[in-house]
């Protein structure tokens, strides 16, 4: 399946842009901007951005001034259907959604319209029409209703006896647990598709989270086992007893304490080290993907989730995620990460740590992203706006400590520390 936007008319007529896979596409004056506008002063800098997860795609404005057309009709999101108009000023782009059809052995795939397929429900049998590509494959499906379901009460992993619910996200949610073959306690996470997902797109997800089970580091959790169970992917690591530090944070009046935040974020930064010398990028650290073991004021840093956001949007399991409430994560992101998050680097992993510090020692965003911190507002800050120095909001952090967060939060990834090593030398000397 794939997403193609045609430029019927503006500076880039003739042109395609094609995704096989999830993607985000800018729109605006902006030199980040994917579809480059400098010249047309209908545009704002950030004009609108389209989140592409064929066959999938999402249009959201980002608070343009003189707004986002869908076929004549002025949107603030939106999904789009394939034959539907976007136009701003003179440029018009055209969505088109199409699908591979198999060929004989030899022959090279031709394209055709997306197929309405009949899938059933893998939890209640329900049917649905989903659009897919004319094929044989088996895909896997959860319908809305037992998504809900079983976020709230997952099912029983083979196995394991389910103890307790830790928490829920956006994927899934976290049950405590415990091995039928040891005795182990355990973490359990279950990820529930979002959209139908054909074996294929299941299988090479589950490829790429075992690849986690080569971290093996005192800061990072530990990876036990993975699996599929009635249309759940589930993860099984170790048990982590305590809290993470978001919780921790906001059991705190929402930051914690100078030396806790700094000894939690040297932690982290030695986790990110020996993880990116091996070729691993997060991708996702927050606060909440800290979980921390022990007593204050001496608790145990460990990373969780290495590369799973990316594994999961990228196998086709998440669906369009912009269309929920994505704000709090996008803010994190460092600018090229949103611009082309198939390729970021280390340095886009220490720009959202120096986030998380910031947030862990301030209790807030290190944006100024205003009262009202949607979307639009977040993106436009996040390639534009400039930080609120940290001593401003927090007077009694040294002032190298605050210039070491600070550096790693610069727009431009040459600019920030180069190595999380480096980092958390620095810190430690400036702490």
């Amino acid at each position: 399946m794939r997403v193609i936007l045609k430029v019927l008319a503006g500076p880039y007529n003739g042109q395609e842009f094609t995704f096989d896979q999830h993607d985000t596409f800018l729109i605006g004056r902006s030199e980040n901007a994917h579809l480059y506008l400098p010249e047309d002063r209908f545009f704002s800098r950030h004009h609108c951005l389209l989140e592409i997860a064929p066959p999938r795609c999402f249009l959201r404005d980002l608070g343009s001034t003189n707004g986002t057309f869908v076929n004549g009709k002025r949107v603030q999101e939106v999904f789009l259907q394939s034959g539907d108009r976007v136009q701003g000023g003179q440029t018009v782009l055209e969505v088109e959604v199409q699908a591979d059809q198999k060929q004989s052995v030899g022959e090279a795939p031709t394209l055709m319209k997306p197929i309405e397929l009949t899938v059933d429900c893998v939890n209640c049998g329900r049917r649905e029409k989903v659009e897919g590509s004319a094929t044989n494959e088996r895909m896997t499906f959860i319908c809305e209703d037992c998504r809900e379901e079983l976020k709230r009460q997952p099912q029983p992993v083979p196995g394991y006896q389910m103890i307790k619910l830790l928490g829920r996200g956006g994927m899934g949610c976290v049950m405590l647990a415990q091995s039928d073959k040891n005795g182990q306690a355990v973490a359990i996470k279950t990820l529930l598709p979002e959209v139908a997902v054909t074996d294929q797109a299941l299988r090479r997800f589950m490829r790429e989270i075992e690849v986690a089970a080569a971290l093996d580091h005192p800061n990072i959790v530990r990876f036990i086992e993975s699996g599929t169970h009635n249309g759940a992917v589930y993860l099984v690591t170790e048990y982590v007893e305590g809290s993470d530090a978001a919780r921790l944070a906001d059991s705190n009046g929402g930051r914690l304490p100078y030396k806790e935040a700094i000894d939690v974020v040297a932690q982290s930064l030695d986790a990110l080290a020996y993880a990116h010398g091996l070729g691993y990028i997060h991708r996702d650290i927050k606060e909440s993907n800290i979980l921390l073991r022990g007593a204050s004021p001496s608790y145990t840093a460990k990373l969780t989730d290495f590369g799973l956001a990316k594994s999961f949007t990228q196998s086709g399991m998440s669906g369009i995620t912009m269309a929920g409430d994505m704000a709090g994560t996008f803010a994190y992101m460092p600018p090229e990460q949103i611009k082309d998050f198939r390729n970021v680097k280390p340095t886009s992993d220490i720009y959202a740590l120096g986030m998380t510090a910031y947030s862990l020692l301030a209790g807030d965003t290190a944006l100024d992203i205003g009262s009202g911190g949607d979307m639009a507002a977040t993106v436009r800050a996040i390639f534009e706006g400039q930080i609120v120095p940290l001593r401003r909001r927090v007077p009694e952090v040294p002032e190298g400590v605050a210039h070491i967060i600070e550096r790693a939060l610069a727009k431009d990834p040459a600019q920030r520390w180069q190595s999380a090593g480096a980092m958390r030398t620095a810190l430690l000397h400036a702490a």
